[in-house]
């Protein structure tokens, strides 16, 4: 029964983090239909600030998190006022080979000037133990920290004036542009939440996993996975999404071994994409 418990914990764990990839990834995707291929890039700029920071400048990750989390929103946010802005209205072919460039760029960038040596923040803060089941206090700090920005986030989207204004530009642009709101503006803004959400996370999984270029792909893939398995565009269909894929690959990992636990979230996701094509929580119509 521990083995279990410990697995569902480690799944869990892990889930959080994925869904704080996810969430900003499937807010772009779902409000300005733009497909980003720079997130996986933005995940891994995150964690090389912060392990950089900590290696360099003894600044503790989950502190550097707030500066991280600025720099990107900064980043994200320009690049979507300066360049994504002028063809968001294009067909999505053209925005993925945009974002794509962009990707090319900044991942050659962190190339030259961080390397592709894998980097990871050891802490060592010691371990939680319920019994047989222990929880490293830096991995449960991670899933606290990533479940934290995810649920303000969500609260943001719902209750703040910019929330509202994101969520009307999603639902309805031209009515929206209507009504008086700067819908380029809105963009910027919702792109530069995801790349602040991605950065942030990425400075989490510098504590938990090794950082470095070659892994942006990767990123990227289970970013998507986890927009199909949950649902497109919703903060909540990210959280499931999230912790589903966590906890798949967490027993496949365990059981079949870790060579097939990518292997076993691409299935789930083909599949769901032909029997639930909207995810397990997704809307029946929303694109």
């Amino acid at each position: 029964m521990e083995t279990y418990i410990q697995i569902i914990a480690n799944g869990l764990m892990l889930g959080a983090l994925y869904a704080c990839i996810a969430v900003g990834f499937s807010l772009v995707w779902g409000v300005l239909n733009v497909i980003n291929m720079l997130h996986g890039s933005f995940i891994v700029l995150g964690g090389y600030l912060a392990f950089f920071a900590w290696a360099q400048l003894g600044v503790s990750p989950f502190v550097m998190l707030f500066v991280v989390a600025a720099v990107l929103f900064l980043l994200g946010f320009l690049i979507q006022y300066g360049a994504i802005n002028r063809v968001v209205s294009k067909p999505v072919l053209l925005t993925l080979t945009l974002t794509f460039g962009l990707d090319l760029i900044l991942y050659n960038f962190m190339n030259v000037v961080f390397e592709a040596t894998p980097r990871r923040i050891t802490l060592d803060l010691g371990s939680l133990g319920i019994g047989e089941v222990m929880l490293p206090y830096d991995r449960l700090l991670a899933m606290l920290l990533a479940l934290a920005m995810t649920g303000i986030l969500y609260w943001v989207l719902r209750s703040s004036r910019i929330g509202r204004a994101i969520v009307a530009v999603r639902m309805d642009r031209d009515a929206a542009a209507l009504m008086g709101i700067r819908v380029n503006k809105v963009y910027a803004i919702t792109f530069g939440i995801s790349a602040m959400m991605a950065g942030a996370c990425g400075a989490l999984m510098a504590v938990v996993y090794p950082i470095t270029t070659n892994t942006t792909g990767l990123l990227l893939g289970k970013a998507f996975t986890i927009c199909v398995i949950g649902g497109l565009g919703s903060v909540p269909g990210a959280l499931v999404g999230g912790l589903a894929l966590g906890l798949i690959e967490s027993f496949a990992g365990t059981w079949l071994g870790a060579q097939y636990a990518i292997l076993i979230g691409s299935l789930l996701m083909l599949t769901l994409l032909m029997v639930r094509p909207t995810g397990l929580i997704g809307k029946r119509g929303y694109e």
